[in-house]
């Protein structure tokens, strides 16, 4: 004869609120699988489509706003003019540029509609200025048709741009590559 469960001999109960994605440690059991990630992704997408409107565009507006004080600061306030900002410690003390040398300045010249002092100033800085205002367009877009925006890059990707980095801080600083400086 078996004894029914009572509050003495009752199993313990599961965690509460359940565990999601990888194993906890050993003896936790298996990382959900693809099927249980997919629910999880849509019931986000779902949830997110429930939001009203202004609060779906809150977070990429409050960037854009950011993004733009940014820019008019410094539009307004010239890097070419020193004192107005701190000078970038590489080239204090190595005399070499560093990846983001000549960024400020070519903000500047982007504020002031001059691309190509901008690419001559920091041509990757500019480069990447472009990659934010198509990703921060399909943020907004993605905001407006109610769905979220998934943005993952492989770790490939992210070992590519470091090494595009590198090897444009490299260049930049050899005597060939001197077009490359600001």
């Amino acid at each position: 004869m078996t004894a029914e469960p009572t509050p003495q001999n009752a199993p313990p109960a599961p965690p509460w609120p359940p565990r999601h994605g990888p194993a906890h440690g050993p003896g936790h059991g298996p990382a959900h699988g693809p099927a249980h990630e997919a629910a999880l992704r849509e019931a986000e997408a779902a949830e997110f489509r429930r939001r009203p409107l202004g609060r779906r565009l809150f977070a990429p507006l409050a960037t854009l706003a950011g993004v733009a004080a940014a820019f008019a600061y410094v539009g307004a306030v010239d890097p070419n003019e020193p004192g107005h900002y701190p000078v970038c410690p590489l080239l204090r003390f190595t005399g070499l540029y560093c990846p983001g040398c000549g960024g400020l300045r070519s903000a500047h010249a982007v504020a002031h509609g001059d691309l190509a002092g901008a690419l001559g100033a920091n041509a990757l800085a500019v480069a990447g200025y472009a990659v934010c205002a198509v990703l921060m367009a399909v943020w907004l877009v993605h905001a407006v048709r109610s769905t979220p925006t998934r943005l993952a890059a492989r770790p490939a990707v992210w070992w590519a741009l470091g090494a595009l980095t590198a090897l444009f801080a490299v260049i930049r600083n050899l005597p060939f590559g001197s077009f490359l400086a600001p």
